[in-house]
């Protein structure tokens, strides 16, 4: 078993980096900051002081360039995500990438195809998987509770939760679109993932663009990316679709960064021929058949788990150290990209979209 310490690059040193995987990373023994790079100085070196690293960059090459580097984490806007991914890969380095893969299908190949040439490790954070009730919806269903997953619903839906606005996330140049690539990852890829990964043929979709001009906020989501009050806003505020699986399974879905609804909401629900199961906000619960009656049950899920973000981080070393092996492949994050980019698609012809 190798336990080496693993020399860390931060590519990227904005809020999810300063919040959400930097402390994560700070909390393993085995890994030790090395570098951190961000296009702006005083937001780098800002990092640097927070976490105790010794280096810092501007330039992502110049990060690249130290050879003692072994894994790298980008946490940049999502246009480079795939760019500095390959370059990281061909580099040497196994890398961590904050979700989504990439802006584009093209891109998302690229990184693949990187990963699979260098041999190195590329896991895009999916940190839904890792959550404790994800954990045992799994094994649930991994030992046939559920039986057949035949077709699914899920969604993230806020009533005023638009992140940076006008900055890059609602600039669609840099962030690929609106909550649909942002928030849609995350419970269309738990969803996918727990109904076994089928292969996905061809979604229909639609996108609306109704609160560009709300100043309206009431998620703590919204505090994510630098705003500009002059700046762009290109993208959707609310996303609608439905895939169609190859095994003949389908998913509903929807996304929203600002509707009038009654609350905020995460969810997603499967049905299968033997059980149910349905997830809002955290709480997971299940409908079986016993005895010919059904049942609304609450299972009895553990919490000693390191779940979410910090989960998919120490995944990430655990593979990297080879102790485990990933449960996220490059593979994935094409199929997403594609559905994504499919949606979109749609959305602008109004015709279903058939995915090679």
């Amino acid at each position: 078993m190798n336990e080496k310490r693993l020399k860390l690059g931060i590519i990227g040193a904005g809020g999810i980096f300063k919040y959400v995987h930097g402390p994560a990373w700070e909390a393993h023994k085995e890994v030790e900051f090395t570098a951190v790079c961000d296009v702006n100085r005083e937001r780098a070196e800002e990092a640097a002081k927070q976490f105790n690293i010794p280096h810092v960059y501007t330039d992502y090459q110049q990060l690249l360039k130290h050879e003692e580097i072994d894994i790298v984490d980008i946490c940049t806007p999502n246009l480079y995500h795939s760019p500095y991914s390959v370059a990281a890969l061909e580099a040497g380095k196994h890398v961590l990438c904050e979700k989504p893969d990439a802006v584009n299908v093209e891109e998302a190949v690229k990184m693949a195809a990187a990963a699979e040439k260098t041999g190195k490790t590329l896991i895009v954070m999916r940190n839904n998987r890792f959550s404790a009730a994800a954990q045992y919806m799994k094994q649930y269903i991994e030992q046939g509770h559920m039986g057949d997953i035949y077709t699914g619903r899920c969604g993230w839906l806020r009533r005023r939760g638009i992140p940076g606005k006008g900055g890059w996330f609602t600039t669609k140049e840099l962030s690929g679109g609106g909550p649909l690539i942002d928030l849609g990852v995350h419970f269309i890829d738990l969803s996918v993932w727990l109904m076994g990964n089928p292969r996905p043929v061809s979604v229909v979709g639609a996108t609306y663009t109704k609160f560009a001009g709300s100043d309206i906020s009431d998620s703590v989501h919204s505090q994510f990316g630098e705003k500009m009050n002059d700046g762009t806003f290109d993208v959707e505020d609310l996303a609608t679709g439905f895939i169609r699986f190859e095994n003949g399974a389908t998913l509903q879905l929807e996304f929203s960064w600002a509707s009038n609804i009654e609350e905020e909401v995460t969810f997603y629900e499967l049905r299968g021929t033997k059980a149910g199961a349905t997830f809002k906000n955290g709480k997971l619960k299940l409908i079986t058949e016993v005895e010919g009656k059904l049942w609304n049950v609450d299972p009895e899920i553990s919490n000693h788990h390191i779940g979410d973000h910090t989960g998919n981080i120490h995944h990430f070393i655990d593979v990297v150290q080879g102790r485990e092996q990933p449960i996220f492949r490059p593979e994935h994050g094409v199929d997403m990209i594609k559905i994504l980019s499919a949606i979109y698609e749609s959305a602008r012809t109004g015709h279903e979209v058939r995915l090679g």
